[in-house]
This record gives structure tokens, sequence and C-alpha cells, in this order.
């Protein structure tokens, strides 16, 4: 006869065996979670090489000129993998400069003088040890100009300031007025539409090295305004070559799209912050010709640049400004090579503002155009810190300028 404790014992360790087998077991065990999981990963990587990882667009003005970029930058054939855990654009934009790494550059600085007795701040990298240009007068050199707010110790920067070094070339980077840390000497700052302190920048640095070839890459508000120097310019620019990352083209637009709810959240409130922050720096110049105070009531860039900049450079109204800062009005007068890279996903430049037919019409022009990248960011690679898509147009684009850039004489 069995006792009923023995009984009950029994029972509960059979139960208790169950159960650490179902643990044990779990979803995975059973094939019911496994097959969960493995289908979610299917289907994942099947929407992602499907409608995430695309060849980009390229569209040319002229024949020759698509003809060159596909011959000598394999990268504008070559399908763009987006880091396939954060390929979304605004996810792209915030990370961006927090997973790319920030190689060390020691910078040469140079104070030079503008008309207006105010002061511009460049930061050479001379690359004295580059093995394939040695002569320092003939060394090629790279004109870098950042973003809104940005200076040379931009991750962005200092990646294509790495891709020359390793090629042998010199940089020498663009610091618009009052942001890199030099005091403002007269009440100016800057902005996209007026190119006087570009214009200075250059002629400066074509009379230091006069021998060397030059060309330019600017970003976002630098390439902004770059492909307006080259419009206003025309025939003038003795730039080898031009390459533009993530440009507004139409300035109308840009900022529609960074009102919207999550992107004036997002973005818009943070980058006016920053802009309230560099004026407040400068404040005791700056309130001797403008309400300062008023400037730093702005919520959103349009009402800073209503209360500021286009005050500053004389603009009858706001909208005026907005016009002459859109490069889009000016691609028709390009005279030198110009590549152009945005991501279509890009909601500081929209891509139903891209300036697809005023390129067409341009041979000197050339656009690319990602599906994926969101606004200078174009992270690919599992874990991307070292290099990104940008990064590969800059080198592959400005070594085929300096090395075969006689193939691009006349684009005509």
């Amino acid at each position: 006869m069995i006792s009923p404790e023995l009984n009950f014992n029994v029972f509960t360790s059979d139960l208790s065996h169950d159960f650490k087998n179902q643990v044990k077991v779990g979803l995975f065990g059973s094939g019911v979670g496994l097959s969960v999981v493995l289908g979610f990963s299917a289907a994942y990587a099947c929407y992602y090489l499907i409608s995430v990882a695309k060849k980009p667009i390229l569209i040319a003005g002229g024949k020759k000129f698509h003809q060159f970029l596909r011959g000598k930058c394999p990268v504008v054939s070559e399908t763009y993998y987006p880091t396939f855990w954060c390929w979304e654009s605004r996810v792209q934009t915030l990370l961006r400069p927090f997973v790319t790494a920030k190689p060390w550059v020691n910078y040469r600085n140079e104070l030079i003088t503008a008309p207006d007795g105010g002061q511009i701040s460049l930061d050479w990298f001379d690359n004295d040890e580059s093995a394939s240009h040695p002569d320092q007068s003939t060394r090629p050199t790279v004109l870098l100009l950042p973003g809104l707010t940005g200076t040379s110790r931009e991750s962005y920067i200092l990646h294509m300031v790495q891709q020359s070094r390793d090629l042998g070339y010199r940089c020498v980077v663009f610091n618009n007025r009052g942001v890199s840390g030099e005091k403002l000497l007269t009440p100016r700052t800057y902005c996209a539409a007026n190119t006087e302190d570009l214009e200075v920048v250059i002629e400066h640095v074509q009379r230091t090295i006069d021998k060397a070839p030059l060309m330019a890459a600017g970003v976002s508000m630098g390439g902004m305004m770059l492909a307006n120097y080259l419009g206003r310019k025309g025939s003038e620019v003795r730039l080898k070559g031009v390459v533009v990352f993530s440009a507004g083209w139409d300035v109308f637009e840009c900022t529609a799209s960074l009102e919207k709810p999550l992107d004036r959240f997002l973005f818009n409130s943070y980058l006016t912050s920053c802009l309230q922050a560099s004026v407040d720096r400068h404040r005791t110049i700056l309130e001797k010709k403008y309400d300062i105070d008023h400037v730093m009531k702005a919520k959103t860039i349009r009402e800073f640049d209503e209360r500021f900049t286009s005050v500053m450079f004389g603009y009858p109204s706001n909208d005026d400004y907005y016009r002459d800062a859109s490069p889009i009005h000016k691609i028709k007068s390009v005279q030198v090579p110009m590549l152009c890279l945005n991501a279509a996903d890009d909601v500081f430049s929209p891509n139903h503002a891209f300036p697809v037919e005023a390129v067409k019409q341009n041979p000197n022009v050339a656009l690319l155009i990602t599906c994926h990248g969101g606004h200078i960011g174009f992270l690919e690679g599992l874990w991307p810190r070292q290099s990104t898509y940008m990064d590969r147009v800059f080198r592959q684009f400005t070594k085929a300028v300096f090395e075969n850039g006689s193939s691009l004489d006349d684009l005509h």
C-alpha cells in the first residue's frame, strides 16, 4: 500500500520535472518561437534587399560626364546597403555624429582678414608626409565647407580629411565666421546666399598655393553656399571640380519640411538653439546693430532667419533671402564639373525639390540620388564607424578629378 504522502511527493516531483522541461524547451525548443524568429528574419531580409538596398540613380546633363563617373567612380553604380539596423532617414541623421569615428587631425590654423575688417578662420591639413605628392607647391588641395553650424571638427569633415590624407592630398577647411572659437571683429556672420567670404577664401588659397590644383567639397549649407558661388561666378571659377553633399536645393521646401511636427521636434528646435547660442556668444558686438533679445525668442529656423539672417544681409523680406539662397535657381550657370549626392529620404532636403530638370540641362552637373541615407548620414556596414557611402563618393570623385581631370576640360 502506497502512502498518500509518498503519492503526493511523486506527483509534485513529476509536475516539477515536466515544468522544468517546458521551461528548458520553451518556445525555441518547441520550434514555434524559432520558426517565428526565422520567419521574421527572413521577411526582414527580403524587405531590406527588395525595398531598402538599391542602386543609386545617376542623373547627368551630358553624356561625357555621365561616362566619366561610371568609369572612374564605380560607387555611383554600386548598390548602396544602408546599415540594416538603422536605415531609416531620421535614425541615420541622428546617429551619424555618435557612431562614426572622429579621427585625430592636427590642423594648422590661419586667420585671414575680410574686406569689411572681419576675420575668417581656415584650418589647414598640409599632409607634408604625402608620399605620392611630396612637392607641397603642387600637392592637390581640397577646400572643405562644413554645414550650418559645423566646423573643421565635425566627423564628416574629419573623414574627408582622412580620405584626402590617404590619397596624398592637402585639405583646408573654411570655418564660417564666429563658429570655431575666433572672435567676431565686425557685426556680421554668414548665410547660404552670401558668397563673399567664400570668394575671399578661394582667392587667398589660390594665391597661397598657386601651382597646386584645387577642388572643393561642401556639406549641407556649405554645399548650398558652394553651389551658389559656382552659379554666380560661372566661367570665372578656377576650381578643378566640386562635390556637394546633402544640399538643400529649395530653401522654401527645406524649411517647410523641417516644420512638420516630428521633424520640428527632432531637428528644427535643436538647430535653432545652436544658431542662437552662436549669436549669444557674440552678443557684445552683434547687439550694436541687431535686436538680439528678439532673435533669442525665435522658435524655428524660419523665425531666426526672419529676425536675424535676412536683416543682417539686407534683404527686403525673408522670402527674398530664401529665394536668393536656393541653389536650384543657379544650377544652369555652373561651369565646372559638379557632382551632387542627395538621399531621397532626407527630411532637410525633400526629394520633390531636387533640381532634376535643371541638372539635365547642364552638361557640367550630375546628381546622384540614393533611396536612403538621411541628411549627411549614408551609414553602411554592420557597425559604420570608419567609412560611409558619402566618404566613398568623396574619395573616388576627388581622385578621379585630380588624376583624370583633363578629360573633363570640355564637357559641352
